[in-house]
């Protein structure tokens, strides 16, 4: 499927007039929920200085932010230099809470748009996870569309050393051990096109090779054509599997394709795999319940709720019919970590509707239950991104800051298995979800451990997403993106 989030980043369609010139850009709400559409949040800007483009976002804050009570209107702007350590400042207390996990940032308004648009961003196309304990970098998986999987990148393969060249390769292992994963972060370069690195790779299989990869743009397919979507014969029962990549415009007609086949085959189980899925537009989370819910159009799909002095904007969503949808009685999600905003939207939305049919495998989630409107200062080239709603479903509940594995029926542990393909039923963890699908969750080992610490991008217990202190918008809707 050819491809292409905004971060849970669910995208609200949000208008809003920007610095000084007037003009507007829709910068919608991003995963959490949905919302409609509204304007205003700062007015216009005469420049673009540190400290206006500091008090514009101030001044979003103080209108939209969604916990006002939890804002630390103490900190003063010339103490930082930069937008987003202010940003980080004034929400430190939503943040203590649990309530904000860096989920109000500043972002570019053409990155964002480019990348929610079709996936497009400048990279190697590789999602990248290191090891805790043993100071290793794996790919976890590889984008077709992008130069690295044309070079022999994919599942599976271990960075053994990077350099700039031939001659100044570095064991990832001693820069882990001396920087730790911010030094494998900082040798791999900036999100540019025309950025070369020279890697040692060492392929599943345990052969050993040397290759040189170029940066450049490239669309994201937010399904795979290798493995994205497929229909497993369990026994004579038609499962449908779907690994969903991200949430962006183009996953719409992705989402269709793949629903139409699984409704032709007669599928009503399915396995949803977002371990990876950061979250993206609320529009594209509202189309995927759509096709899961062809029983149920007119019901609560979600309900979208403001801070008080902005009721006016909460908002109810119900299912509406889709002709490609099917009728789902059982759901296994497989989430891990990186699993956030629009993947748990979905996933919530469908506890009061499947009940006990319903399982999370793998490990806790994120625990992001709010969403993002975009403000943007235009001529700046600025988009803040400000927690402004909360999403709930049908039942009223949405309070999973914690991470999914709270709230959900059924639990069941299983492992991100780098040593078989997304899409193989042999994988641990889509192994774990055909059994959950047969038998229920008596076979099943439940999910430990402290909430929203196996949800802190958390791949298995030692393994971790890989993800720059400073990511671009591409890299905070797609974790481990380099």
């Amino acid at each position: 499927m050819s491809i292409g989030r905004n971060i849970l980043s669910l995208t609200l369609a949000l208008s809003l007039a920007a610095c000084g010139g007037g003009d507007s850009s829709p910068s919608g709400p991003v995963a959490g929920g949905g919302g409609s559409s509204s304007s205003g949040g700062g007015g216009s800007t005469p420049g673009c200085s540190l400290i206006e483009r500091q008090n514009f976002a101030l001044s979003v804050l103080d209108e939209w932010y969604l916990f006002p009570n939890l804002l630390d209107r103490s900190v003063q702007p010339e103490n930082f230099n930069d937008v987003q350590s202010y940003l980080d400042a004034l929400v430190a207390p939503a943040r203590a809470q649990n309530r904000d996990k860096g989920f109000t940032f500043i972002t570019s308004i053409a990155e964002e748009n480019a990348f929610f648009a079709s996936g497009s961003s400048a990279g190697f196309g590789i999602r990248l996870a290191y090891d805790t304990v043993n100071n290793r970098v794996f790919v976890i998986e590889a984008f077709e569309n992008a130069p690295a999987f044309a070079a022999g990148f994919d599942r599976g393969v271990e960075l053994l050393s990077v350099g700039t060249s031939a001659s100044s390769l570095e064991m990832i292992g001693t820069i882990m051990a001396a920087e730790g994963p911010q030094g494998v972060v900082n040798r791999l370069g900036a999100s540019e096109a025309g950025i070369a690195r020279t890697f040692q790779i060492r392929s599943v299989d345990g052969t050993d090779s040397q290759t040189t990869v170029t940066k450049a743009e490239y669309p994201l397919d937010p399904v795979s054509d290798r493995y994205g979507a497929r229909v497993f014969n369990d026994n004579g029962k038609p499962v449908g599997y779907l690994n969903l990549r991200t949430f962006i415009g183009s996953a719409d007609q992705n989402l269709r394709a793949a629903f139409a086949s699984f409704r032709s085959q007669g599928v009503n189980e399915v396995i949803l795999d977002l371990r990876y899925n950061g979250g993206g537009l609320v529009s594209i989370a509202e189309l995927f319940g759509d096709l899961m819910a062809r029983n149920r159009t007119g019901q609560v799909f979600s309900r979208t709720v403001l801070r008080p002095s902005k009721s006016s904007e909460n908002s109810t969503r119900s299912f509406t019919a889709q002709p490609e949808a099917i009728s789902v009685t059982k759901i296994a999600v497989i989430g891990r970590g990186g699993t956030a905003s629009a993947s748990e939207l979905v996933t919530n939305a469908f506890i009061p509707y499947v009940g006990n049919n319903l399982a999370l495998v793998g490990t806790n989630t994120s625990g992001k239950p709010v969403g993002q409107f975009g403000f943007d200062l235009a001529a700046c080239d600025d988009r803040i991104r400000a927690v402004t709603f909360q999403t709930v479903n049908a039942d009223g509940n949405g309070e999973y800051f914690d991470g999914l594995a709270s709230v959900v029926p059924n639990t069941c542990s299983a492992e991100d298995d780098i040593s078989n393909q997304l899409g193989d039923p042999a994988e641990d963890s889509i192994a774990t979800a055909l059994e959950f699908l047969r038998t229920g969750a008596a076979t099943c080992s439940p999910i430990t451990g402290t909430p929203g610490v196996q949800g802190a991008r958390s791949i298995r217990s030692t393994r971790q997403l890989l993800e720059p202190v400073s990511p671009s918008a591409a890299q905070r809707e797609v974790p481990g993106l380099f």
